[in-house]
C-alpha cells in the first residue's frame, strides 16, 4: 500500500494518518490545511519523493563520511534540482547551521582537494576537487542566509531551486513545493520580494524558463516586471556571469527578448533601443533592432546543426541541410573552437552571440540618405567596434575578449563582400583576399564566417535566395579549409628570410622597412610566387629598388 502511495503522489506532499495518506498539496501547508479540514488528529506532512530514486554524484558520500559526527548539512540548489529531474549534475551547494568555511575546510583537507574561503562575513567556502580525467568539481558550503533553514529556503531565487536534501537521513525538504513546480513545469519565485532582494533573479530566471522550457507564473512575470529598472544596479561582475550564462543556454534570442518585453534589457545594454525602428533598405525585411535578434536566432541556429553530435538527417529545411552537406565536415574543429573560453568559463560561442546582438550597433547613428534616395550606413562597422569595446569593458571582460569583439564587429562585412562578389561576378576569394582576412582577424575569422551566415539568412529570412545561400557557403567553405586544413600554406606560411637576413644581404638598417618587407614576402608566399630563401631576397631587393626610386 505504501509503494502505491508513493507513485501516486511522487512529488507531493502528503499528510498521513496511522500509514493512510488522507490529504495532499503541493506545499507542507496545503497538505496540512486539507488534512484539518477533515480530520482532527494530528496528521504525519512528508514528501513523497518522485518515482525513480535520486541520483548524486558518488562524491556525494565521500562528503558524508568527511562530516563531523552530528552535522545537520543539506545539498541545495541546483544539484537537487537536477537530481529530481535526472540531468547531469556540476556543482554542488551545501547550506548548514554555521562554521561553513571550517567544514569547507576539513571536507577539502580529506578528499585532498582545493580550498577557498569565499566570504568570511557570510560564512562561505568553497571546495574544488580534480577528478582522476582532469574534470574538476567545485562544492559551495555556506551558513544559513537566516536562522534557520527555512529562512535560507525562502530567501532563495526560485521554488525548483529552494528544494533541501538532508545528506543524513537522505530526505526531501521541499517547504515551498518546488518539486511539484518542477513537475508541472512552473517558474515560481519564492517570495514576493525575491527580485528587489536581487535583480540579477531576472536574467536567471528568463534563463531557466528556457533551459528547461518552463512557464513563468504571471505574479512571477509581473514581479520581475516591477523590478526590471533595479537591473542596472547590479554589479559589471555579476551581470556580466548571468548574461554570458544566459547566451551559452538555449533560445538566446527568446531571452534576449523576453529581457526586452521585461524593461530590462536597455538597463544591460543601454545601447541597444537605439536599433529599434531604423529601416532598412531590401533585401533587408527587418528593421535594424528585428534583424539583430534574427541574427542571434539564426547564429544559435547554426551552431546547433554544426554540432559534433548533430544528426544531418534532422536537418528541419532545404538551406539547413547544404549548411550541414557544405561545411558540417569542420563541426569537430568548430565545436572545439567554440568550447575553449579566452577567459574565465565564459565560451567563445556566447561571445560571438554577444557581437551578434551588436554587430550593427553603429547602424542608428551613420543612417544618412544618398543622393539616389538609397538608405546608407557608411562606416558602421568601425564606430560599431568602438561601442562594442566600450560595452566590454563595462561588463568587465579580459583584454582578450574585448579585442575579439572589437575584431569581429570591425570586420563583419567582409565576408559579406566575398559572397556578394561571389554572386555577381562569379569570382572566390583569391588568395591574396584569403591571406589578408585571416592577416586582419586571426582566429576571429572563423567567429566572422559563421556571424556572416547567420547575418544572410537574417536578412533575407524566407527570401533567400538558394543560388545566394550556396555562393555563401561555398565562400565559407573555402575560409575554413585555409584556416583548418591549410593554415602553413595560405595563412600563416614559414618565414623563408628574417629580419637579421634582410638586414645582412641588403645594408639595411633596423626599422619600419624591415617589417613591410617581411609582410610583402608573406603575403608573397601565401599567394604561392615565393617559395625559396632565394626568391624572397630577390623579391626583397625590387621592393627595396621600388622605393629608391
Amino acid at each position: 500500500m505504501a509503494g502505491d502511495d508513493e507513485k501516486l503522489y511522487a512529488g507531493r506532499w502528503v499528510a498521513r494518518l496511522r500509514g493512510r495518506v488522507i490529504a495532499q498539496g503541493g506545499t507542507p501547508d496545503q497538505a496540512r490545511h486539507a488534512a484539518h479540514s477533515r480530520f482532527k488528529e494530528t496528521p504525519e506532512i512528508i514528501f513523497m519523493a518522485t518515482n525513480s530514486p535520486l541520483i548524486f554524484p558518488p562524491i556525494l558520500d565521500s562528503v558524508r563520511k568527511a562530516l563531523p559526527e552530528g552535522t545537520a548539512i543539506y545539498l541545495v540548489g541546483g544539484a537537487v534540482r537536477d537530481a529530481l529531474l535526472a540531468r547531469p549534475i556540476h556543482d554542488l551547494d551545501f547550506v548548514l547551521e554555521k562554521d561553513a568555511i571550517k567544514i569547507a575546510r576539513r571536507v577539502a583537507n580529506t578528499l585532498k582537494a582545493d580550498f577557498y574561503p569565499l566570504d568570511q562575513d557570510r560564512d562561505t567556502g568553497r571546495v574544488i576537487l580534480t577528478n582522476a580525467d582532469g574534470s574538476r568539481t567545485p562544492m559551495d558550503f555556506a551558513a544559513y542566509r537566516g536562522p534557520d533553514l527555512e529562512a535560507d529556503i525562502l530567501g532563495r531565487d526560485f521554488t525548483l531551486n529552494a528544494i533541501a536534501f538532508n545528506l543524513k537521513d537522505n530526505t526531501v525538504h521541499d517547504p515551498l513545493g518546488g518539486a511539484m513546480d518542477l513537475k508541472e513545469k512552473r517558474l515560481r519565485a519564492c517570495s514576493p520580494s525575491s527580485f528587489k532582494d536581487d535583480p540579477v533573479r531576472i536574467l536567471r530566471g528568463i534563463r531557466l524558463a528556457a533551459n528547461f522550457g518552463f512557464h513563468i507564473l504571471p505574479e512571477t512575470r509581473d514581479a520581475m516586471k516591477e523590478s526590471a529598472n533595479l537591473v542596472g544596479l547590479i554589479s559589471p561582475e555579476r551581470m556580466r556571469d548571468e548574461l554570458f550564462r544566459l547566451l551559452d543556454g538555449l533560445q538566446p534570442a527568446t531571452c534576449l527578448r523576453a529581457l526586452d518585453l521585461l524593461g530590462a534589457l536597455d538597463k544591460i545594454f543601454p545601447e541597444i533601443s537605439a536599433l529599434k525602428g531604423v529601416k532598412q533598405p531590401p533585401p533587408h525585411i527587418h528593421d535594424v533592432w528585428e534583424h539583430s535578434l534574427a541574427v542571434v536566432s539564426h547564429l544559435d541556429a547554426l551552431f546547433i546543426a554544426l554540432a559534433p553530435d548533430y544528426d544531418p538527417d534532422t536537418a528541419s529545411d532545404l538551406l539547413n541541410g547544404l549548411l550541414v552537406s557544405r561545411i558540417g565536415r569542420y563541426r569537430r574543429q568548430i565545436g572545439e573552437t567554440f568550447k575553449t573560453p579566452l577567459s574565465g568559463d565564459r565560451s567563445q560561442r556566447s561571445l560571438l552571440l554577444l557581437a551578434a546582438l551588436f554587430h550593427d550597433i553603429a547602424k542608428p547613428q551613420t543612417k544618412i540618405t544618398d543622393d539616389e534616395g538609397q538608405l546608407r550606413f557608411w562606416d558602421h562597422d568601425q564606430q560599431g567596434a568602438e561601442i562594442i569595446v566600450s560595452r566590454g569593458r563595462a561588463l568587465m571582460l579580459s583584454n582578450d575578449e574585448t579585442s575579439r569583439l572589437e575584431t569581429i564587429v570591425k570586420n563583419h562585412m567582409r565576408i559579406l563582400f566575398h559572397i556578394n562578389r561571389l554572386v555577381g561576378e562569379g569570382k572566390p576569394p583569391s588568395r591574396r583576399a584569403i591571406y589578408r582576412f585571416f592577416r586582419d582577424t586571426g582566429p576571429a575569422g572563423v567567429d566572422i564566417c559563421l556571424l556572416a551566415l547567420a547575418d544572410l539568412h537574417a536578412t533575407y529570412e524566407q527570401t533567400l535566395p538558394q543560388d545566394v545561400w550556396i555562393a555563401a557557403l561555398d565562400v565559407v567553405r573555402t575560409m575554413l579549409e585555409n584556416w583548418y586544413k591549410k593554415p602553413s600554406e595560405s595563412i600563416d606560411p614559414p618565414p623563408l628570410v628574417n629580419g637579421d637576413d634582410l638586414m645582412q644581404e641588403l645594408n639595411l638598417e633596423p626599422g619600419k622597412l624591415i617589417g613591410d618587407i617581411l609582410e610583402t614576402l608573406r603575403e608573397a608566399q601565401a599567394m604561392g610566387k615565393v617559395s625559396s630563401r632565394d626568391q624572397a631576397l630577390q623579391i626583397a631587393r625590387e621592393k627595396v629598388e621600388e622605393l629608391k626610386e
